[in-house]
């Protein structure tokens, strides 16, 4: 059976079409979706899922409209986004490193993006607004600091990886300093936003994120031939005609924007990041970066931990950062005893 077909679109444009591929993200597209419609549908009044489709297509009575739009659809969608922006992010710097290590989570962008919200709580007392932007700031500044400290004509992946698990051991200790000096309550406020939560999330949330993967995905993707193409190491891509640095340069600012504006709607969500490519590449059988099945896997991860987290702990629900970790921890045991008997390790 072929994996791959030609296809001719009538202005002459030849696109070869992985099908497995094509299949697979379509797939993953469609569980994300279906945990959405359940997530929406649950709570203290629940909506069955026929009822929240109608209600979504504006025929729904007046309570289900309430709840459903306004209460429970924001979550929902800024649990689609932050899951697929994670996933798009880890996607790129596990390409760009060539190390299946090099998410994210890793790297230190989280923990700067935790900094900058920790800054804004325990030293101004700020807003959630205003934690949202010292987030965003504090991943921005801490993906500058990795790439200039990884710079040696040019950024390559090893060293990458090392300077980011470097940074991200300071930010940590910058983190728990700011903690110690922080009073009771403005710490208890920080120790919750630093758990990772879709709780409380409305349209203040959604539309800044949606509106950065509007942007950001669509360059993410005109560049992914040149990231192909970079996995071969970067002489064969000078060779083949990739402008080698600007294609990194993209791609990394793509990455460490996607994750901190991600971390800045929902607080520091660990895991998805790093277990939605390998995850995706497992399906697909792939070697590329996948980039659109790890979107759709990385959203259909987060909206079925959230549902996990308000279901499977009775009355107590638990923060989506708490169930993410648990299960990327699982996952990661896992692929180390699966690696240690194949004998890569």
């Amino acid at each position: 059976m072929k994996t791959h077909r030609a296809v001719r679109t009538p202005g002459g444009l030849s696109l070869r079409v992985d099908v497995r591929t094509l299949v697979v993200g379509t797939l993953l597209l469609l569980v994300a979706l279906t945990a959405s419609v359940v997530l929406i549908g649950t709570g203290d009044f629940p909506i069955p899922a026929a009822d929240v489709v109608r209600t979504l297509l504006g025929e729904g009575d007046p309570g289900q409209e309430f709840i459903v739009t306004e209460l429970r659809l924001p979550r929902v969608l800024v649990g689609l986004l932050v899951g697929a922006s994670l996933g798009l992010a880890g996607a790129l710097f596990q390409s760009i490193s060539r190390n299946p290590l090099g998410s994210p989570d890793v790297l230190g962008l989280g923990q700067g993006a935790t900094a900058g919200a920790l800054v804004v709580i325990v030293l101004f007392s700020g807003t959630a607004n205003q934690v949202a932007l010292g987030a965003l700031v504090g991943g921005l500044a801490t993906g500058f600091a990795i790439y200039l400290l990884a710079w040696k004509r040019g950024v390559h992946g090893y060293r990458l990886v090392l300077v980011g698990i470097g940074v991200s051991a300071v930010v940590t200790a910058v983190n728990g300093y700011l903690l110690t000096k922080s009073d009771i309550v403005d710490a208890a406020r920080a120790i919750v936003w630093m758990t990772g939560s879709l709780d409380g999330r409305d349209w203040d949330q959604v539309w800044p994120l949606l509106a950065l993967c509007a942007l950001l995905v669509p360059l993410v993707l005109a560049n992914s031939r040149g990231l192909r193409m970079m996995e071969m190491g970067d002489d064969v891509s000078y060779a083949l005609g990739v402008r080698v640095e600007r294609v990194r340069l993209v791609l990394m600012l793509s990455a460490v924007l996607l994750t901190a504006a991600a971390t800045a709607a929902s607080g520091p969500v660990g895991f998805v990041a790093l277990t939605a490519p390998q995850l995706a590449r497992r399906l697909t059988r792939s070697p590329g970066p996948n980039l659109v099945p790890t979107m759709c896997m990385g959203a259909a991860l987060l909206v079925s931990a959230d549902w996990i987290s308000q279901r499977a702990f009775g009355a107590g629900q638990l923060p989506v950062g708490v169930v993410t970790g648990v299960l990327g921890g699982v996952y990661l045991l896992w692929l180390l005893v699966t690696e240690r008997r194949a004998g890569r390790i």
